[in-house]
Parts: structure tokens; sequence; C-alpha cells
């Protein structure tokens, strides 16, 4: 139980999520790692020119910050402290306490992250230089893929986990698995 959030600490240094788009104008795809205080470029200029690029159909810049970078690595903090606590002085029924609000707040930031692509993909600029229309002659989203791969014009945007996150889901994991071990040594002290 205590090793399962420290691991979560690989959230500091490590990126969270990775969003790649491939082109053919492009023979290196253009890349963008989100840690859980800031965007950094894949390829030196990838943010630079993703904005450039996006510029065209109206889409809105990547900011420097949003305010999730303050609020998730605070979360983060609070997380691993209370989950090396639980487990150093704690009884087992708490490590399903710690894992199921860890997972609670996973779902609320992919949720977050689901409704900052969509914004980020839907509010167009309607002053914009191109305009792309549906088949029914609404307005053509950019949105990338919360996860996984998805075609949009020219353009192949993949969406997926990075070494950070894979940290989390791992320490998570073993918090589940402190979890059993423990009731199966509570359930094998009593018989």
């Amino acid at each position: 139980m205590i090793i399962g959030p420290l691991l979560m600490l690989g959230l500091f240094v490590l990126p969270l999520w990775n969003i790649t788009l491939e082109a053919p104008q492009y023979p290196i795809p253009l890349g963008m790692n989100m840690h859980i205080n800031k965007f950094t470029d894949v390829h030196e200029f990838d943010i630079k020119n993703i904005n450039l690029m996006n510029h065209y159909v109206g889409m809105q810049y990547i900011p420097e910050t949003i305010p999730e970078f303050k609020i998730f690595p605070i979360a983060i903090a609070v997380m691993t402290v209370l989950g090396v606590l639980v487990g150093v002085f704690a009884n087992y029924k708490w490590f399903l306490g710690w894992f199921v609000v860890m997972s609670l707040l996973g779902i609320a930031g992919m949720y977050d992250f689901y409704l900052w692509e969509y914004d980020y993909g839907h509010n167009l600029d309607p002053k914009a230089i191109m305009s792309f229309k549906n088949p029914d002659g609404s307005q053509m989203g950019f949105q990338p893929p919360i996860f996984g791969t998805k075609h949009i014009l020219n353009f192949v945007a993949h969406s997926y986990p990075r070494s950070g996150a894979y940290m989390m889901f791992a320490g998570m994991i073993m918090t589940l698995v402190a979890f059993f071990v423990g009731k199966k040594e509570a359930k094998s002290n009593i018989d």
C-alpha cells in the first residue's frame, strides 16, 4: 500500500498523456506531451507548429498554462501522502477507500480533459481563414480523440497515456492488490 501511492510521484517528472498528429506535410509527426503541470513539445517547436496550423481553421491556441496545472499537482501530492499514511496506520479496508477516491479523481480528470478537448476542437473562430463543413452543413469539429486514433481531414491524431500515467495505474493496482492481500490475511487470522 505504501509503494503504490509513491509511484504516483513519477507524475511530477514524467508525461501523463501524449497527442501526436501525423500528416503527409509533416514527415516527422507533431506531438505534444501533457504533464500534470505543463504542456511540452515532443520535438522542438511542435506546439508552436500545432498552434500555427490550427489557427487556419479557427482553433484556439494551446495555452501556456491552464487552471488544472495548479490543481493536479496538489491533488497528486495529497493523495500520495494520504496513501502512505493509510498504508502505515490504517486497516486494509482503508486501502480500498483510497483506491476508490483515486479512481474517482482519475475519472474526473479524464472528463475534464474531454471537456477541454471538446472546447478546443469545436469552439472555432467563425472568421477563420478556412472553414470546413460536415455533410449536413454544420461546422466540422477538430477534436482529437480522448483515447485512441482518429482521422481529421488529412491528419491522423493519436492520443495515448505515457509513462507517468502507467506509473499511476501500476500504483493504483498495487493498492488494490494490497487490499485483497490484507483481506485474505484478516480472514486467515479469524479462522
